[in-house]
């Protein structure tokens, strides 16, 4: 438990980092490019990670699971690596269909076609959960802290870069890119530097050959991490399809600071996965606990949206960005549900139940993507945020749900203890 809260605090240094640089950039963004023109860029970013979440494969997940036996990680690095370049290829295929497709669903205008599909390639090419998962094996979060910290600064600076020399949707893109590309190629360097890279151990065979279960794990695991994927980016997407770009560009920043409790969340569920893996009896006990401490976190964060957001969101994005507060508070209970909900996620594919996972989360969300128009119909992009909502309650709701019907199942499995013979009264 104390190196459990030693790693989440150094993942929460590199979040407090990115989080202030954050509000430096979206407000660069959102003041040069106005309500419109960021729409267009949130939508090309989303589509760029939606593609990139899609066709990723969770391998630092798998670089943890089978790489910290006694034979070392390179067989389960090589089969992480194989599965990245996998990746690639069919999200490069994917990317080429969404975006020759794009003009029929989304808002985006023609000039900026081969931009957004540029975008989509960069991104896939900067895939680094290898590495990240080299660096969690061996509990190394404050060198993966380092390298993240590359990301925000070379966004930051990107971005103030496109204000003074090219402020336009495309100067921004090109700052985001470069980002992907700087904090892939340094969480590369960082786990090379600790543990050697053998390119000849690169396979799809070797991993599948000596765990049977292996395929089912990482479709499990692939389909869990797209469905977190559309939880946000195809929600961008599909906000912008319904109500066009202003919309699209208005939950972006609503998302981004409404549920920065998400990405809090994800950084619990990154830094407790490899230890619920290794604590293996004492790992529900881990997981209670995280719960009832996110739960706390997540109450303070849903108060200070309360009176602090309009100010924010007005501050950061502008006064245009005001009429998303609502919008942002409802994102922000949304998050804290998830905060909550991270551990016994995790928990649940710990143990072999990735697929139960992705199952709790997809129907919710299924439903979420279902009512989407007639919510938007409703409370606009409100109405966007409570589809949200009730999918994040509804899934955390499910993974508890999962993790007692497990329990109850194991219980009844495990056979009978024989009675500790009676102790006499003498003391």
């Amino acid at each position: 438990m104390k190196r459990l809260i030693q790693n989440i605090g150094w993942l929460l240094t590199g979040r407090g980092l990115n989080a202030v640089l954050s509000l430096v950039y979206l407000a660069l963004a959102t003041r040069t490019l106005g309500l419109d023109g960021f729409g267009f860029f949130a939508i090309i970013v989303a589509l760029g990670q939606t593609v990139t979440g899609i066709a990723n494969f969770q391998t630092w997940q798998f670089v943890v699971r089978w790489g910290a036996g006694k034979d070392g990680p390179a067989d389960a690095t090589g089969f992480a690596i194989a599965l990245d370049m996998l990746s690639v290829a069919a999200g490069t295929v994917i990317a080429a269909v969404l975006v020759y497709t794009a003009q029929l669903w989304l808002p985006l205008p023609s000039e900026l076609l081969w931009l957004t599909f540029g975008y989509c390639v960069v991104s896939l090419l900067a895939i680094r959960t290898t590495p990240t998962g080299l660096l969690r094996l061996r509990f190394q979060f404050a060198r993966a802290t380092a390298a993240e910290a590359v990301q925000p600064i070379v966004r930051t600076i990107g971005a103030l870069l496109a204000v003074f020399f090219m402020p336009t949707v495309t100067g921004f893109i090109l700052a985001w890119a470069a980002s992907e590309v700087a904090i892939a190629l340094a969480l590369w360097i960082a786990a090379a530097r600790m543990e050697r890279i053998d390119l000849s151990r690169i396979s799809l065979r070797r991993i599948p050959r000596d765990h049977s279960d292996a395929w089912r794990f990482v479709l499990s695991t692939n389909m869990s991490g797209s469905l977190i994927v559309a939880g946000k980016q195809v929600m961008i997407l599909l906000v912008g399809a319904i109500g066009g770009e202003a919309f699209a560009g208005g939950f972006r920043v609503a998302s981004q600071l409404g549920q920065a409790l998400v990405q809090l969340a994800q950084t619990v569920s990154k830094a407790i996965y490899p230890e619920l893996v290794h604590a293996k009896d004492d790992a529900v006990e881990m997981a209670r606990k995280m719960a009832n401490i996110a739960l706390i976190a997540g109450v303070a964060a849903v108060l200070f949206a309360l009176m602090f957001g309009r100010w924010g969101l007005e501050t950061v994005a502008g006064e245009d960005f005001g009429a998303f507060y609502w919008a942002m508070v409802i994102l922000a209970i949304a998050g804290a549900i998830e905060l909550v909900g991270a551990s016994l996620e995790s928990l649940l594919v710990s143990a072999g139940n990735a697929g139960t996972a992705f199952i709790v989360r997809a129907i919710p969300m299924a439903v979420a993507f279902a009512l989407l128009e007639s919510a938007m119909n409703w409370q606009g992009v409100k109405g966007a945020a409570f589809a949200m909502l009730g999918s994040s309650a509804v899934a955390v709701i499910g993974f508890w749900v999962a993790i007692l019907s497990l329990q109850q199942i194991r219980i009844v499995l495990e056979p009978a203890k024989p009675e500790a013979s009676k102790q006499n009264d003498t003391p």
